[in-house]
């Protein structure tokens, strides 16, 4: 039975950049994609738009603190975007694949946009109340379901398939910058005036990413209602047609797998354990938790710029399963960690490790799909991302206040390790490394 989910060699693109616009093989790879008129578009765009959500995150935050003075009322609106978000994250995969990405993109931030104005009136007329918080929650927790599965199919349709390192790299990199310097500046004016205003300059954010998005010529096509066979489909019938896809390729079916071994094992241990012990085993406080943090994404930031200075990686699934197993060493030896500067230097390269991998695996799998697959097997890689999030998030808290934080950082190691080991069985890195050369 021949792949569904091929091919390395030529996936079906359905718009090209057009000639005039190609880059020049000159100069560094990560200025490249940015040559090309349509995805420098995308990328300002998006840029823009993730310096609002800082502003976003900062104002939701206070406004649900202000409101109700409860932690809980907060960790409620945010558990309200994450739910929908994972429940609709395949439907959003079949969107991509059955409409334009680039309406499903340019939709999405209108709505956001539209919703994110209506509750800066509210925060500036006073009329705020907590159920207007959830309500936003739970639109943008949908309407994110279809803006990223649609978002990783667009990009490889805006630069040549030698770019999708290059072009990954330069809009996560963007992102983890505005994440680094975002939150602050929307705390220093969240603090200066209030929330109003920080809804307020997201719902502008939105409007230049649409904007952006409306001048882009690429990433378009006419809606369709065949599946990768052929024939016309259900939504449903086309999340399962995906699936099945994915499941018949040992080689995205292994990385799935690992990917889910990696959410359970990451998110409660960087989340809850890094704080745990800046307070109570380094005695730092919150002072200690935001180096840690900041390592981490300062080493994921410089990790992506390095993943996307390489077009094409040889061995690439050599290399996953490799840092894969080094990644399980890096959190057992954390929770082992006595010292400060001791956590730090083993979250640092963790996080060069995971930015590395990142772009290089988004850049494979992009290559790896065809068009006709794309969105809904990226919506399966989104959903292992996010879907254990909570499960880890909960099972940390437990590990934490039962005093077995150094117990929960050996057994989130071990996950990774048995995950890595399962993916040799498989002998996933044969099957990526033969189908990935170029």
């Amino acid at each position: 039975m021949q792949d569904t989910a091929s091919t390395a060699e030529s996936p079906t693109q359905t718009v090209q950049p057009e000639a005039g616009v190609e880059p020049e093989e000159r100069g560094p790879a990560l200025a490249r994609p940015l040559r090309i008129r349509d995805f420098r578009l995308l990328f300002i765009g998006e840029t823009v738009s993730v310096l609002g959500d800082q502003f976003h995150f900062v104002a939701l935050a206070w406004l649900a603190l202000q409101i109700t003075g409860s932690g809980l009322a907060l960790g409620t609106v945010l558990m309200t975007a994450a739910i929908p978000r994972a429940i609709f994250v395949l439907v959003g995969g079949a969107f991509s694949d059955r409409f334009s990405p680039r309406t499903l993109v340019l939709v999405s931030n209108l709505i956001r946009g539209v919703v994110v104005a209506l509750i800066a009136a509210l925060v500036l007329t006073e009329r705020a109340e907590l159920w207007h918080l959830y309500v936003l929650a739970a639109i943008f927790g949908v309407v994110d379901a279809f803006f990223y599965p649609a978002l990783n199919t667009f990009v490889p349709m805006l630069v040549p398939e030698r770019l999708f390192a290059p072009a990954n790299a330069v809009i996560q990199g963007s992102a983890q910058v505005m994440g680094l310097v975002g939150p602050a500046l929307a705390g220093a004016l969240v603090a200066l005036v209030d929330t109003g205003p920080a809804f307020v300059i997201d719902a502008a954010s939105f409007a230049v990413a649409a904007l952006a998005v409306s001048l882009v010529r690429g990433g378009r096509r006419a809606p369709k209602h065949g599946g990768s066979d052929g024939p016309r489909l259900g939504v449903l019938a086309s999340i399962v047609d995906g699936m099945r896809a994915a499941w018949a390729d040992p080689a995205v079916r292994g990385t799935i797998v690992l990917i889910f071994a990696f959410n359970l094992a990451f998110v409660g241990p960087v989340s809850v354990g890094l704080a745990w012990l800046a307070e109570e085993r380094f005695a730092g406080g919150s002072a200690a938790f935001g180096i840690l943090f900041s390592a981490w994404g300062g080493g994921s930031l410089v990790g992506a710029l390095i993943g996307g200075s390489i077009e094409r990686l040889p061995r690439f699934g050599t290399t996953l399963l490799t840092a894969a197993c080094l990644l399980a060493a890096g959190l057992a030896l954390i929770g082992l960690a006595p010292t400060l500067p001791v956590a730090l230097a083993i979250i640092l390269p963790m996080g060069v490790l995971v930015g590395f991998i990142n772009v290089q695996y988004f850049a494979w799998i992009q290559r790896r799909v065809n068009d006709e697959l794309r969105g809904r097997v990226m919506s399966l890689v989104m959903l292992a991302s996010i879907g254990l999030a909570p499960v880890s998030l909960a099972a940390a808290g437990v590990l934490v206040d039962v005093g077995a934080a150094t117990l929960m950082y050996l057994v989130a190691g071990g996950i990774i390790l048995a995950a890595a080991v399962l993916g040799f069985a498989w002998r996933v890195p044969a099957l990526m490394d033969r189908e990935a050369q170029p």
